[in-house]
């Protein structure tokens, strides 16, 4: 908050302080309220909303018509007023009625006034009112306006609660005491029973205005301090028996709670007349809506990661520390958040945490990368779940199906153990097949590689028996981090990579970032792009920031010294990016030669083919390319333009749709012959239906996540290739009706395991 903003503010929270201390009836003191704040930012309209029988009541107002108070009301959602209760987010308009979702009220005279700024007033992380200013001049409203605006319905907050003027949100008590199923997003595959716990009980701040600033400027400090003492001692006791990624996130972590802007923020709230508790509070709220704007997953994690602290230091300062952690877990538990840190997580009892639901969360995020380190199962974004469930209630999670049941019925359950069994039986067997070679039965041997991005992954490759890494994603390592890795800091990491993989081959995609993959640290890589998955991401911006590349390469090389390195470039859609790129290798290659370094006994250079465009140039590549993957991801969503993210869109397109096996045949029948070997590396491999489909189109090598290596051993082993390749060659020249129904139907005739 900057000093005018402060000045702005605490004269306002001076005047109110003086409101709340008077005897006035409630109506009373907010009639006065808008009036102070009208006054001090010169603002010819000031009205108060309060939440009212689930609609937004006109309660108090300067400048519009006295007649439309309790008269006026909006619904969550209607007009601008009930945007910012359902986003519970800011809106700053120069012209109010250009928004979409301006509805003109005629009983308050709002006509002539077209400049508009309105906040939430949130308590208890809920939208419970909205406090707004209006004037005639059509005009943006400075930053200085929002801030004092905002630091003002912090305290309003508490005083409509204490005056009981709005609805009682507490009573959001769990109703349904039958069995429920929810959704959510799977984070962390797996299956876990368990009571329900809560992580924390909100925090509900009761006093606002500060009494004594500097008193409260100590009590932050000393909470700054146990804090990060806290921290400190989580991070140092941290125990995964392995080295991983999750050491990068909670070094991350440490960061934040270390950052100075953070605590000169809180500052600077203090300063403007604000407690402790709501100090913190308030830049709590502002973090929470950047957070709602921030369409960068990195960047949106990272502020979950400072939302985490917020909490931290929320509970220290106000001496409500206790979590579920800190009480302990009495038995088998599930637990229930909106959102975790990474070090929150770390402080319960990994005996008997069993799973994860979050409200929030997402693939990307440091817990998730934590928690798939510690083996518990997460859903996340299961939307509502604190009103559908009791502390105490039995639930089970089922992160492979997507499916969260609470309080289950006898009939729930037996399913649930019966699938848990059948689950176990399917492990038990195919970790039986984990030293048997994927050869069909009329005497193919497929290779069967596994995707990594973690340096944990890679133990997979012996847990399996897969024939080693088909696609180690680089980019992870940058993602995690919170500066741009150094060259020894990536040399280090790829050679513990092909330490752990020992004698099985590794294949490092180079960086693929950009896109939904946008580094806080790189400015422009995808930035604000309408489509970013067909903009600057991937090999174009490698080659855009050479120095970018040329690091990696230098870390690569130097970490396969004496062994066998193999690199591919991603998102190559013309031949001259994949020349450009090797050519980088090569110049890379010499600067160390000359330098008396050990390089690699071998250099294998590969291409991604994700652009449907590289399909028709491929003889140009033929005698310069040594493999060929096929990213059946990303060529898919751009073969039928469609947003594999998009929700609507996520199940519209399959993978055995005679398009894209057509497609898939033609590479296939480009490079037999050639020298090329060949492979796919998209989640189309590991689904043995797909398997099978892919391999009668004459794919011989597949790079899939490790927990289908098992399922599609089995096919493999069970498969009569010839007859494969004969079904499919049959449907592509008359594709059926349903190709997915037809091919089921062929393995079941043919004693296929698809499992």
């Amino acid at each position: 908050m900057t000093q005018t903003a402060a000045i702005s503010a605490r004269q306002i929270l001076t005047g109110l302080h003086d409101v709340m201390a008077s005897r006035t009836h409630a109506q009373g003191k907010l009639n006065n309220v808008v009036e102070i704040i009208g006054e001090a930012l010169n603002s010819e309209v000031c009205s108060i909303y309060l939440l009212r029988e689930g609609s937004l009541e006109l309660f108090a107002t300067r400048g519009l018509n006295a007649d439309a108070v309790h008269v006026t009301r909006l619904a969550n959602g209607e007009g601008l007023v009930g945007t910012i209760a359902e986003n519970v987010d800011t809106l700053n308009l120069a012209e109010a009625a250009a928004h979409p979702n301006f509805l003109y009220m005629p009983e308050t005279g709002e006509e002539k006034f077209h400049s508009f700024a309105g906040v939430p007033i949130v308590r208890s992380e809920r939208a419970v009112g909205v406090l707004c200013v209006q004037h005639v001049e059509p005009r943006k409203y400075e930053e200085v306006e929002i801030e004092a605006l905002q630091t003002v319905a912090m305290v309003l907050a508490e005083l409509i609660a204490n005056a009981e003027l709005i609805d009682d949100q507490r009573t959001q008590a769990v109703t349904d005491t039958g069995s429920t199923r929810l959704t959510g997003l799977p984070l962390v595959k797996g299956m876990a029973a368990g009571v329900a716990i809560f992580h924390q009980p909100r925090i509900t701040i009761e006093h606002v205005v500060a009494e004594d600033t500097e008193a409260e400027r100590h009590r932050v400090y000393s909470a700054f301090d146990k804090m990060r003492e806290q921290i400190d001692r989580m991070a140092s006791q941290a125990d995964f028996g392995v080295g991983g990624e999750h050491e990068e996130v909670l070094s991350t972590y440490k960061m934040f709670a270390y950052d100075e802007g953070w605590s000169r923020r809180i500052n600077e709230a203090i300063d403007s007349g604000l407690t402790a508790e709501a100090a913190i509070e308030r830049v709590q709220q502002r973090t929470r809506m950047r957070m709602r704007q921030i369409d960068d997953p990195l960047l949106a994690e990272r502020m979950h990661d400072l939302e985490d602290l917020s909490n931290r230091l929320l509970r220290i300062v106000s001496g409500q520390m206790g979590t579920a952690a800190q009480f302990g877990l009495r038995t088998d538990s599930i637990l229930i958040a909106r959102n975790l840190g990474p070090a929150e997580l770390l402080e319960y009892d990994r005996r008997r945490l069993k799973g994860v639901i979050l409200e929030e969360g997402s693939l990307t995020a440091h817990v998730t990368i934590v928690a798939r380190a510690m083996g518990v199962p997460m859903i996340g974004r299961a939307r509502g779940i604190r009103s559908h469930v009791r502390e105490g209630d039995e639930l089970l999670l089922d992160a492979e199906s997507n499916s969260i049941f609470i309080r289950p019925d006898d009939q729930v359950v037996e399913s649930y153990e019966t699938k848990l069994a059948r689950r176990q039986e399917q492990r038990a067997h195919y970790a039986t097949l984990r030293n048997a070679e994927p050869i069909t039965s009329d005497g193919t041997r497929i290779s069967v590689m596994v995707n990594a991005g973690l340096r944990d992954d890679v133990g997979a490759v012996a847990m399996t028996g897969a024939d080693g890494v088909g696609l180690f994603r680089t980019e992870f390592q940058f993602l995690v981090s919170s500066t741009l890795p150094q060259r020894e800091r990536q040399m280090r990491f790829y050679r513990d990579v092909l330490d752990a993989a020992g004698d099985k081959p590794v294949t490092f995609r180079t960086l693929d970032i950009g896109g939904d993959k946008a580094l806080p640290y790189i400015k422009d890589a995808g930035a604000d792009e309408e489509n970013p998955a067909m903009g600057w991401r991937a090999v174009r911006v490698a080659l855009d920031r050479s120095g970018l590349m040329k690091a990696q390469a230098r870390a690569l090389i130097e970490a396969a010294s004496g062994r066998l390195l193999q690199v591919m470039f991603p998102l190559i859609a013309e031949p001259w990016e994949f020349f450009e790129a090797r050519d980088l290798f090569y110049e890379q290659v010499e600067f160390l030669r000359a330098r008396k370094k050990q390089l690699p006994t071998h250099i294998r250079y590969g291409a991604m083919l994700e652009v449907p465009a590289l399909a028709d140039a491929l003889d140009q590549l033929v005698g310069e390319l040594d493999f060929l993957s096929v990213g059946t991801n990303d060529l898919t969503q751009f073969l039928f333009a469609a947003d594999r993210a998009h929700p609507r869109l996520a199940e519209r397109y399959d993978w055995l749709s005679p398009a894209i096996l057509r497609f898939l045949r033609r590479i296939a029948q480009q490079l037999e012959g050639t020298q090329v070997q060949l492979s796919v590396c998209g989640e189309m491999g590991g689904r043995p239906l797909e398997a099978l489909a892919l391999l009668g189109l004459g794919y011989r090598r597949l790079s899939i996540t490790p927990a289908a290596v098992g399922p599609i051993k089995a096919m493999v082993r069970s498969l009569d290739l010839a007859a494969a390749s004969s079904f499919m060659e049959a449907c592509l020249a008359n594709p059926p009706r349903d190709m997915r129904a037809a091919l089921t139907r062929w393995t079941t005739e043919n004693g296929v395991d698809i499992g």
